[in-house]
């Protein structure tokens, strides 16, 4: 059973890697489960050697290879002094709103009968957002930057970036082929 979450309350603490990752039901290799988005935030809850208990930013729990998490630093580091003029998440923020309204004019063409599944992962293929709110503090995906930044007010700065994806595929603890 899944604990209860609630939405205010999450604190991402890792994100997955560039390229995604796989997860298991339980830390046990012969019960794989859905991958995971990349730089999708997780909270790290329990670790069992190199697995890792996820709490997922949509409130589902699973376990990964601990290992291939990206740290997230907690809090955002703070400088002591007058921050230096960073761009602010507002370019950012059109980005997210313009995706978002794509895709649902998109959805709303697929309920409507306008548009078939295949035409629609078609037209969905590439769309990435990710936005986390939470009162002043703001978490936003970049796909052009392909990293997340963290802003308070008028103020942002990269959050977790990582560099591209080897071309070896994905890392498992285990031998175990990817669900």
């Amino acid at each position: 059973m899944q604990p209860a979450m609630d939405e205010f309350a999450f604190r991402p603490s890792h994100v997955a890697p560039p390229g995604g990752m796989a997860s298991w039901a339980a830390p046990d290799p012969a019960r794989p489960s859905a991958r995971l988005d990349e730089l999708l935030p997780v909270r790290v809850l329990a670790r069992q050697g190199d697995w890792a208990q996820v709490l997922c930013s949509n409130g589902w729990t699973t376990w990964v290879d601990g290992r291939l998490l990206v740290l997230l630093p907690q809090p955002p580091p703070e400088t002591g002094g007058a921050p230096a003029p960073t761009p602010d998440a507002r370019a950012a923020l059109a980005e997210v709103e313009a995706a978002l309204a794509r895709y649902r004019a998109l959805l709303d063409a697929l309920a409507a009968g306008g548009l078939d599944q295949s035409t629609f992962r078609e037209r969905t293929r590439g769309l990435r957002v990710g936005l986390v709110l939470d009162g002043p503090r703001v978490w936003v995906f970049d796909p052009a930057q392909d990293r997340w930044s963290y802003g308070e007010g008028l103020q942002s700065q990269p959050y977790a970036a990582a560099p591209a994806p080897s071309g070896d595929g994905a890392y498992a603890p285990t031998q175990a082929g990817e669900p």
